[in-house]
């Protein structure tokens, strides 16, 4: 399993599946955030992809993020019966910040050819040469 990033919470979803229905997935430490997919791989997505518009619409209210459930926590749980649990990695989208630097005219106009040529914005070909740079110094 790859490495997860610092910070990185994973919580856990049911998956339930009646014989002619697709895979339900609902999430016991958020209620009402389910989803659904047609496929296994599909509800798998979704549902990641739910608890993270989730998650950030309770952030956008001001309203706490609770510590993810362990399976002895929803053990007694109601909803986990005839339900597959497994854990889903909540992926939140970090917001972009602004910032203004100071280059002489030739040299934008380098860092924009180049940009163009890796078929990238200014700002990510920037943000990616530094960091390409303080990799390679390491």
């Amino acid at each position: 399993m790859p490495a997860k990033a610092a910070g990185t919470m994973e919580y856990i979803a049911y998956l339930h599946k009646d014989r002619k229905s697709d895979y339900g997935v609902s999430f016991p430490d958020f209620p009402g955030c389910i989803t659904a997919g047609s496929t296994l791989d599909e509800a798998c997505k979704m549902a990641a992809n739910a608890l993270a518009l989730h998650v950030a619409g309770m952030r956008e209210d001001g309203e706490a993020i609770p510590k993810p459930s362990t399976l002895d926590d929803l053990r007694s749980d109601p909803a986990m019966k005839g339900a597959v649990a497994f854990l889903t990695e909540l992926r939140e989208s970090e917001r972009a910040v602004r910032i203004n630097i100071t280059a002489r005219k030739s040299q934008i106009a380098e860092i924009d050819r180049r940009a163009r040529a890796k078929g990238l914005t200014r700002s990510s070909y920037i943000v990616q040469s530094a960091l390409n740079e303080e990799a390679a110094s390491r």
